[in-house]
């Protein structure tokens, strides 16, 4: 048996086609590369979250000693805000990265692990959530959902 996967991402050369808050969240998730701590990897994540409302909440990348066990900055994000979700819902994600050192891939897709916490987050809020790629040339692409990237992510039984 065969399965094939399409990855469908809307490409933009600009913003002029996001919302003010769509904007908002993606300069946030920019800023918020300043605040990684990557003295190993040189590699500056830095994620931004939109809440149904309309409140932001940032992570960054964050190394120690004992690299590579750091937390991802999508995974510091999405552990504040399941401390805080008081009725609250995830609408839509920025993601981006800087590096002094490194070529930051055109389409920097997060992690495995990073993309099975947000699947445990889009089924325990019933719903997906919009997915920023910001690359460094400042191409935008947009993901409708988790499951774009990971379409055989891990279920609990039901």
């Amino acid at each position: 048996m065969n399965i094939t996967k399409t990855i469908q991402l809307t490409h933009h050369n600009n913003t002029s086609d996001f919302t003010e808050k769509e904007i908002q969240l993606i300069e946030e998730a920019k800023s918020a590369t300043f605040n990684a701590y990557a003295p190993f990897s040189q590699f500056f994540v830095g994620t931004a979250i939109l809440l149904s409302d309309n409140s932001i909440i940032t992570g960054s990348n964050q190394e120690n000693a004992s690299f590579p066990n750091g937390l991802c900055a999508e995974r510091v994000a999405l552990n504040t805000f399941g401390n805080n979700t008081a009725n609250r819902t995830i609408i839509s994600m920025a993601v981006t990265a800087r590096s002094l050192h490194y070529k930051i891939p055109e389409i920097l897709c997060p992690c495995g692990g990073c993309l099975q916490v947000m699947a445990e987050f889009v089924k325990r809020q019933n719903s997906e959530f919009k997915i920023f790629l910001i690359s460094e040339n400042e191409n935008y692409y947009v993901a409708s959902g988790v499951s774009t990237f990971l379409p055989f992510g891990f279920e609990l039984k039901e």
